[in-house]
């Protein structure tokens, strides 16, 4: 009984250290204070946008109208938010097309627009800035948006500061999915996943 005893011991003692040394699960950028939230969401279909799940797509070449499919969250009008996602382009015939939006809701619309380019280029719709190429075909992107609302909007890709974006006050709001920009077009799959929400 005694060496059966034994590694029953061990076998404890390595769990609990285990359990001492394991990562902590939450991934935001700018750890600290951050609270996690769940806010409520609809989903906004128009042209020949469709969404399935975390599933989003624009099944047209048209390159006019509103093409979009996308999840638009709940109002926000202080503090500091936090947005993460990971995205995975499985099909992009089209380009320049829009995978997460921070919308002014009571400014001027759309405030910051990340978008994709055909071959990968991912870039802000405002003022153009290239943040990263990695948004290829079948390759997941992990992105994270913090806005301090009437200071500073980061934008992270993969986890590092890619553009940051002086913010008025006021009320906004978190949008993901596809949406064909002003100069895009479709067709576009996207695939999301992993969303979370902090405040503080």
């Amino acid at each position: 009984m005694l060496p059966r005893l034994r590694a029953l011991t061990v076998t404890t003692a390595l769990c609990a250290t285990s359990l001492l040394t394991a990562p902590h699960a939450v991934a935001e950028v700018e750890p600290g204070g951050w609270q996690s939230v769940s806010p409520g969401h609809s989903e906004q279909e128009r042209g020949c946008g469709r969404i399935d799940g975390l599933t989003f797509r624009l099944t047209c070449s048209t390159a006019s109208g509103d093409q979009r499919a996308e999840r638009r969250y709940a109002t926000y009008t202080g503090g500091t938010r936090q947005f993460e996602g990971h995205f995975r382009i499985t099909g992009l015939s089209g380009s320049r097309i829009s995978l997460k939006q921070t919308f002014h809701e009571s400014g001027s619309g759309p405030y910051f627009m990340l978008a994709v380019e055909r071959g990968g280029r991912l870039y802000a719709v405002h003022g153009g800035t290239t943040l990263s190429h990695a948004g290829t075909v079948g390759t997941t992107v992990r992105v994270n948006t913090v806005h301090q609302v009437g200071a500073e909007h980061r934008t992270y890709i993969n986890g590092s500061l890619k553009h940051t974006y002086a913010s008025p006050g006021g009320s906004f709001y978190d949008k993901f999915g596809a949406y064909r920009t002003n100069s895009g077009s479709g067709p576009a799959t996207v695939e999301w996943s992993n969303i979370r929400f902090w405040r503080k």
